[in-house]
């Protein structure tokens, strides 16, 4: 789907009328009309406004042009298990198991991570547990969470 048919739906699913979305973001019926029509995009600042008045991610909106994963474990996310700011907002980068509130849920190392991480792999998915280790200590060190540690 792409953004123009997403805003569409998101907003007939809301309830709202496009002179009624432009009011609440203090833009023009016409500026919404246009995001529908896939004449224009609305601006960054535009699109957190919007995830935050739809309750879904940046990338949902845009059409899920990339894949998202958490950086802290390395899950697949979607909009339903996205952490959450301080306020409230969806943040894209964490699942909900690592990062709420705008905090870390667990203060871990990143070697207690990856023992996490082999023994879910092991558990849910029936992967060979040293395999899994050895792909989890290449993979984990490039998460934004771990590159700073």
């Amino acid at each position: 789907m792409e953004c123009r048919d997403i805003l569409v739906k998101l907003r007939e699913d809301k309830g709202l009328s496009q002179q009624e979305l432009a009011d609440r973001l203090f833009v023009t019926r016409q500026a919404v009309s246009r995001w529908e029509r896939g004449e224009a995009v609305p601006s960054s600042d535009l699109l957190k406004e919007l995830s935050k008045l739809f309750d879904v991610s940046i990338n949902t909106i845009l059409g899920s042009p990339r894949r998202l994963i958490c950086q802290s474990c390395g899950m697949p996310l979607t909009d339903d298990i996205m952490g959450r700011d301080a306020d409230g907002g969806i943040n894209q980068d964490y699942c909900k198991w690592c990062y709420d509130g705008g905090a870390y849920l667990q203060s871990c190392t990143m070697e207690e991570m990856i023992d996490f991480c082999v023994n879910v792999m092991v558990k849910e998915q029936g992967a060979d547990r040293e395999k899994a280790r050895i792909y989890l200590q290449d993979f984990i060190p490039k998460l934004e969470r771990w590159k700073k540690a």
